[in-house]
């Protein structure tokens, strides 16, 4: 039962308790007050009745006795009867005017419950913290709880905001030394006294260079695709597959993984670039966590909806939440000299929701994957 119900049950309550006690008192007095006899001396009455007959003594004492017993009756009875109506009517009132206080009183907490709900119903943790409750009116103890959950969430939206600005910052200062390590390791290879045994090592460290640099872009991508979209212009999927599958062309045929495309034109609004690296960490993922002979399908369709699916190992319905996760792989891909840095995923769910849509993935019958993202529409 709700709150607002509880405390107009307890107002309704207390009122007709108060009235049921007042109408009992009233009662008492009434009655004691009308059963009081006169002191002093006793009187000889002397009563007329209505048709002109005259009595005395005794008889006139019978009938004042029997007409103040019917007096004392007809008046209890009216207090009771319409005390009782008084009571119901004014008493329907008070509950009435008692949930509309209570409507009032409990409006700010409805207002704290709003804002922790929408806080709450953001698609990543801190994608709703810049909201406020700004809380306005009396010093009470709903504006300090207000005030509390402000700044609760200031000081999470600040943390938040920090750490993103530190792997951003990070993730540039890294860059430098690799591209520097890069250089003097080519430099290294490419002289004419190289023996086989630099060019090889040379080799190695390239590859490693080469993965530490795609680790340091998926960060800085990640930092980025993290945050709002600052600009959305419409943007068509078909174009964005199309380039691509372009781009991937040949690390499917060196993998021996055949890609097929079922595209229509399909306008969304967003960020092209991110939209970009969106399919192609999808793309990427089905290309590289396959077999030989296998295949990749790319579909997208008017309703903003893209389909990517792709053969390989069977991967556990259980392990699916876990390969959202930044640095997560599927099996002998964990190991450190993986082909990705496990960001792919994670990157492609965070401009997912960065643009307001949704990217889900299932199981296929027979290995591989389903990813399907929704997208909102011009």
């Amino acid at each position: 039962m709700k709150l607002r119900i509880r405390l107009t049950l307890i107002y309704g309550t207390m009122f007709f308790v108060a009235g049921l006690v007042l109408l009992g008192v009233t009662y008492l007095l009434l009655d004691h007050q009308l059963g009081l006899q006169p002191k002093g001396e006793k009187r000889r009455l002397i009563v007329t009745t209505k048709d002109g007959g005259v009595l005395t003594g005794q008889a006139a004492d019978v009938w004042f006795e029997r007409e103040q017993a019917a007096v004392r009756e007809t008046a209890t009875t009216t207090l009771l009867t319409q005390g009782a109506i008084a009571l119901v009517v004014v008493g329907g009132a008070a509950v009435g005017f008692g949930y509309l206080v209570a409507g009032r009183v409990l409006a700010p907490l409805h207002q704290v419950t709003d804002t922790a709900r929408r806080i709450a119903a953001a698609p990543d943790a801190d994608r709703g913290l810049h909201e406020r409750i700004a809380l306005s009116g009396p010093d009470d103890e709903v504006k300090e709880l207000a005030d509390a959950f402000d700044i609760m969430v200031s000081r999470l939206d600040r943390s938040f905001d920090g750490q993103r600005r530190f792997v951003a910052n990070a993730s540039h200062e890294l860059r430098t030394p690799l591209t520097l390590n890069r250089a003097l390791v080519e430099l290294a290879m490419h002289r004419k006294s190289a023996p086989p045994e630099v060019i090889q090592l040379g080799e190695n460290l390239l590859e490693i260079n080469a993965r530490h640099e795609r680790l340091i872009t998926g960060l800085l991508l990640l930092a980025r695709s993290d945050s709002e979209i600052a600009q959305s212009v419409p943007v068509d999927l078909e174009d964005v597959v199309a380039h691509v599958l372009a781009q991937t062309e040949t690390e499917a045929k060196q993998a021996r993984v055949r890609v097929e495309s079922d595209t229509r034109p399909a306008t969304v609004n967003g960020d092209a670039t991110l939209l970009e690296r969106l399919v192609h960490n999808l793309v990427e993922n089905g290309i590289r966590h396959n077999h030989q002979d296998g295949w990749v399908r790319v579909r997208c369709g008017p309703d903003g909806r893209l389909e990517v699916s792709n053969s390989g190992p069977v991967v556990p319905a259980y392990e699916i939440p876990s390969l959202f996760e930044p640095f997560r792989r599927l099996g002998a891909d964990r190991v450190v000299t993986g082909q990705s840095a496990g960001l792919g995923l994670s990157i492609a769910q965070t401009i997912a929701r960065a643009h307001g849509g949704t990217i889900n993935a299932r199981p296929r019958a027979g290995g591989g994957l389903v990813v399907v993202v929704a997208l909102h529409q011009t």
